[in-house]
């Protein structure tokens, strides 16, 4: 694929006018015919710099894979393949991914893709019941290597690895390195590019903050923090307060709630519609609060996070350099705070810029009806799968149930079902207004998402 035909969908379909330097180095690299492992910072725009130089190397359709693209996390696969189709203009891009459907799948690989972004187990699975052929594959990616290529992953990867003997150009890409890669990847004399450095400018857009608890037990001192942090009253901040435990997610999950605070459960144990919900639901504004596990620090495509609260501490440099890249992105200002117990010791690894005096005063303020979302979210029972589409979505919203287009928020539509963001004051109304409506000729379930 040429230059002078995805370029122009670069700045159509992503918005993107002009590519970065490390974008633009990536491409080139391309043309040097090597093997290339690419280390940037978390929100630098890895992705597209791993998709432009793919696309220079695809070659026209022939009804094998050409490429595949593997990445650890659910969410990562559905994020990138979801970037490769938007400016692979011509050719098939496949996700396969735990969790979601296996005949949804089954079915799409009846017509071969040219490119498969996929999990490492769930490709393996593909292969083994002969769903897809991975040997006529010339390219292939590992989008956050230091992960894929773990102990957890690694045998998988190996197999994986041993099926995939025509692969000439091998990319990796991660915001960590790690010192030894395996032999079975076969690399050899593989072209480094190293931004790393530009983890200083990010530092330099990021403030990290101590702040102390007066007691072991850190909740208190989390929901004084959160509306200390609220922003401008109308809408919490859009904050992801890590833990390192999914038990310790649930109880703080649980805790916020029960303070009529907007939050949003996420880790591994939720199933894979429940992960789907809580990213659209923090994206849309109606759950600005996210509790989450270090699942949430790779991959995900989450907008505009203004603040990182580390309930507890990073166990290790590359777990906070991961949690913290989810914010302070595109250039965009961001703020980091320790939540530090009174027995605790600062890891060493960590830098603070200053310490805040948490005043416990607020812990009637901090049940504030400005701890409400402005959104509320409705889930509709139909997707891609029934050829619902956002504007069928935002049109039938706008005629049936009354809204102005101006009222109609983020629209999310996944294979089965689909949510959309209203104003929490319409919300009983509008489902009210809409349940006896059909949408495309159906009757739909339409319900707020409590």
């Amino acid at each position: 694929m040429r230059e002078k035909e995805f370029l122009p969908l670069v700045r159509e379909r992503l918005g993107i006018e002009t590519i970065n330097p490390m974008q633009t180095k990536t491409m080139e690299a391309a043309s040097e015919k090597k093997d290339i492992i690419l280390l940037s910072p978390t929100g630098s725009g890895k992705t597209l710099a791993f998709t432009l130089p793919v696309l220079k190397m695809l070659k026209e359709s022939t009804g094998r894979i050409q490429c595949v693209v593997i990445a650890p996390s659910r969410e990562l696969v559905i994020q990138i393949a979801s970037i490769i189709r938007e400016i692979a203009r011509g050719f098939k891009v496949t996700a396969l991914y735990g969790g979601h459907n296996v005949e949804d799948e089954v079915n799409t690989l009846s017509v071969t893709p040219d490119i498969i972004v996929a999990t490492p187990g769930r490709l393996l699975d593909h292969a083994r019941r002969g769903n897809v052929d991975l040997l006529p594959t010339r390219i292939l990616v590992l989008d956050e290597f230091d992960k894929s290529l773990e102990l957890g992953f690694e045998e998988e990867m190996r197999k994986i690895i041993n099926r995939l003997k025509n692969v000439s150009r091998t990319i990796l890409t991660s915001a960590t390195d790690i010192p030894d890669l395996p032999e079975f990847l076969h690399l050899e004399d593989p072209l480094r590019l190293n931004f790393l450095q530009d983890n200083t400018r990010l530092r330099q857009r990021m403030r990290v903050h101590r702040v102390d608890s007066d007691g072991r037990d850190k909740l208190n001192s989390l929901l004084y923090l959160l509306y200390a942090t609220r922003g401008n009253g109308i809408n919490p901040s859009k904050t992801i307060v890590f833990v390192n435990h999914r038990e310790s997610a649930e109880r703080v999950d649980g805790f916020l709630r029960d303070n009529k605070v907007d939050c949003v459960l996420y880790h591994g144990a939720l199933d894979q519609r429940d992960r789907e919900k809580a990213i659209a639901m923090f994206n849309n504004g109606s759950r600005p609060i996210l509790v989450a596990t270090d699942l949430a620090s790779r991959g995900l495509d989450i907008e505009g996070v203004e603040c990182i609260i580390h309930y507890h501490q990073p166990l290790t440099v590359e777990t906070f350099t991961h949690r913290n890249g989810r914010t302070a992105r595109v250039e965009e200002d961001g703020d980091v705070y320790m939540l530090i117990g009174p027995d605790e010791a600062l890891k060493p690894f960590i830098s603070i810029d200053d310490t805040i005096d948490l005043s416990c005063d607020n812990a009637s303020a901090a049940r504030h009806p400005s701890m409400r979302a402005y959104f509320s979210t409705l889930f509709i029972s139909a997707g891609k799968k029934e050829k619902l589409s956002r504007g069928d979505i935002a049109g039938f919203l706008i005629k049936e149930g009354g809204l102005e287009s101006s009222q109609v928020g983020k629209i999310n539509v996944f294979d089965h079902y689909s949510l959309v963001a209203i104003p929490r004051e319409l919300a009983k109304t509008t489902v009210e207004t809409t349940a006896s409506k059909k949408i495309k000729g159906v009757k739909r379930k339409i319900e707020l998402v409590r």
